[in-house]
């Protein structure tokens, strides 16, 4: 009598997440790539991020301005206190500790006609990768 095989479970490889994007009052673009699990973050609370911000350039990423994981140190904040620029205010509101997002900040919600020091233009887009680590 030949030896029977065991059946094997199905393998199944998870697609990476990838949510539609939603468009914030103030125009920002938010995608979430990946879903958190802790706490969500709410205006009023001290939040703490890691991102890396780029000029959007023909729709795509140009050149990297700015990013917390180059200095090792996470970013705090207030969450809606105005303390940073309105695309970020709208678009960390309602992540959960863990999540990843992309922000695609149209110049109205980001530095406006003023640009910022010498590495962001007047009237720029930007798009910035940002990761809650913690609310408070």
């Amino acid at each position: 009598m030949p030896a029977l095989i065991p059946a094997m479970a199905p393998i199944t490889v998870a697609a990476p997440f990838v949510a539609a994007p939603v468009i914030l009052p103030g125009g920002t673009r938010a995608t979430d790539v990946q879903l958190g699990a802790g706490a969500v973050a709410m205006p009023g609370q001290m939040v703490a991020v890691h991102y890396t911000g780029w000029l959007w350039q023909d729709g795509a990423r140009g050149k990297k301005f700015d990013s917390s994981l180059d200095r090792g140190q996470p970013f705090v904040f207030q969450l809606g206190a105005g303390q940073v620029i309105q695309g970020w205010d709208e678009g960390v509101a309602g992540m959960k500790i863990g999540g990843k997002r992309t922000l695609i900040v149209p110049p109205a919600a980001g530095y406006g006609a003023e640009g910022a020091g010498d590495d962001i233009p007047p009237n720029a887009t930007l798009i910035f990768d940002v990761e809650l680590l913690g609310v408070q």
